[in-house]
């Protein structure tokens, strides 16, 4: 009476009233109103009252399940603290910035007291509250005061061995803390100097969500491509054949690769930025936008170098991530000598990974300097920094180190407040998730923002490092570092000299190049 063909296509529309299969065949009236979801030749109701249904099961699966209701209301009742931490985290992160580009002179030895007094603050603030709670805990407790309890001393117990650990790691490293603080001053003026460095990470980010979000798009096209084929029950398949079966590793492959070619772009932004600022002997003779000509140049010179070196990380990338869907697949099914082979090929492809992205963003920074091809860039970066091996360990680690401190204390700071603020719920709340939420986006943040503060540095080690290979400072051959590197490169040959005479271990680490 309609024309419309709903039941199963074994059942011939003449045969809709006739047929005593029509029952099961067929669905069963009212049909709601439907309408096709564009491209993904889907049906789905447009009254939204029909999907009440969904939602109600949902809902009884949440209430159902105790613990995830607790979670999940601990999080709903404490939205807005958890809204206002995350501003939070943005602002620390920002003062944070403000002040390397200011005081990084000092910024060293602050951040190295902070780091101590809130480690140990907010072990002492953790202990505390577990304390107290004993002292005040009654004999009829709720079951959520009794997790929250349970939840402060594994916080305390996990705190008080991070403290012990980042009080030995420091102690190690506090001979080598001053050979920082040049390259972070200087780092500092080259904010100053670039201000637009800071929202790097904000369009790498954007243009990241942008292509993800085709990338899942084009996805669901693949998920719904194919010729329709009824099955055996009578429903219709859509089946892919043909070459369109294998486009689901070429997506695959497409993620990885173009995730890293965005992830170069931005270093082969920051590292032509940055170098331009090094090699101008003149500070007012800068472009008026050194950013935006950095661009200008990777887009018309050295997109190939780009699209070569985020090749070869995805060529790693793809066996070790193969590698672990295996490992995860016979996951207790394997014996003890294939997991141990597995976790190792797989913990080799990883490191393997790490240094060929460290040796990719020195590349992208000699590429910056000497306009050369990617495989030229990567064998005269890699010279140089196998010529100063002693000074990629002690300058690039601690630096890396005071900014990983810098991540540390963003994150204690955000997590003690949080724990300040969610302590006056904890009889009705339980609040493991919203801290784990608050501290993770905390953490999130301090990385964007210092990532590209790390960047910087290697970026000027690599121009310092080919700086006084080049030129020793004499007429014709003058040095086109900062003022503060001379000074760090004359106090280290004056306290390799004094070494030779001591004999003392503290000369081999300032051995001058």
């Amino acid at each position: 009476s309609t024309g419309s063909t709903l039941c199963s296509y074994e059942l011939q529309p003449s045969e809709y009233t006739t047929d005593l299969r029509a029952a099961k065949l067929c669905p069963k009236y009212p049909v709601p109103e439907s309408a096709p979801i564009p491209f993904f030749h889907r049906c789905a109701p447009v009254n939204i009252s029909c999907y009440a249904k969904f939602a109600e099961a949902l809902i009884t699966f949440v209430s159902d399940s105790s613990v995830l209701h607790r979670l999940i209301s601990g999080v709903m009742t404490s939205k807005e603290i958890i809204m206002g931490l995350c501003l939070l985290s943005l602002v620390l992160s920002m003062i944070l910035m403000v002040i390397i580009r200011y005081i990084s002179r000092v910024l060293v030895w602050i951040l190295t007291i902070l780091v101590i007094l809130g480690s140990l603050g907010g072990t002492g603030v953790l202990w505390w509250l577990y304390a107290k709670g004993q002292i005040s805990a009654s004999a009829v407790q709720t079951q959520i005061a009794k997790d929250n309890l349970q939840a402060l001393l594994i916080y305390a117990i996990s705190a008080t061995v991070f403290t012990v650990i980042l009080f030995l790691i420091m102690l190690i490293m506090r001979k080598r803390v001053a050979l920082t603080i040049a390259l972070f001053h200087v780092a500092g003026k080259v904010f100053i100097h670039l201000p637009l460095l800071v929202f790097q990470p904000f369009w790498t980010f954007f243009v990241l969500i942008l292509f993800w979000i085709y990338w899942i798009t084009v996805l669901l096209f693949l998920g719904t491509t194919g010729s329709p084929v009824p099955n055996e029950e009578g429903f219709v398949e859509f089946q892919m054949v043909g070459p369109l079966k294998y486009m689901w590793w070429y997506h695959a492959v497409g993620l990885i690769w173009i995730s890293e070619f965005i992830l170069a772009c931005q270093q082969m932004t920051v590292a032509g930025a940055v170098v331009t600022y090094y090699f101008t002997r003149e500070k007012r003779n800068l472009p008026f936008t050194p950013i935006l000509a950095s661009v200008n140049r990777l887009v018309c010179y050295h997109l190939g170098t780009v699209a070569k070196g985020s090749f070869i990380i995805t060529l790693v990338k793809i066996p070790r991530m193969i590698l672990m869907y295996i490992h995860t697949q016979l996951k207790g099914k394997e014996n003890a000598c294939a997991r141990c082979m597995l976790k190792a090929c797989i913990c080799c492809l990883w490191c393997l990974e790490k240094c060929l992205t460290y040796l990719n963003q020195n590349a992208y920074t000699a590429t910056a300097i000497n306009s050369t091809n990617f495989c030229t860039s990567a064998k005269d970066a890699f010279v140089i920094l196998v010529e100063n091996a002693l000074r990629v360990a002690a300058i690039n680690t601690v630096g890396d180190f005071m900014l990983f401190l810098g991540k540390v204390l963003i994150v204690c700071s955000t997590g003690l407040a949080g724990i300040m603020l969610l302590n006056y719920q904890r009889d009705y709340t339980i609040w493991v998730l919203p801290l784990v939420i608050v501290c993770l986006f905390a953490f999130l943040v301090a990385h964007c923002f210092l990532s590209i503060y790390e960047m910087v540095v290697d970026v000027l080690f690599l121009c310092f490092a080919i700086d006084t290979k080049y030129n020793d400072g004499s007429p014709g051959r003058e040095f086109y570092m900062d003022k503060v590197l001379m000074e760090f490169v004359e106090y280290s040959r004056k306290s390799m000299k004094e070494a030779g005479r001591g004999g003392g271990a503290e000369g081999r680490e300032l051995k001058p190049m």
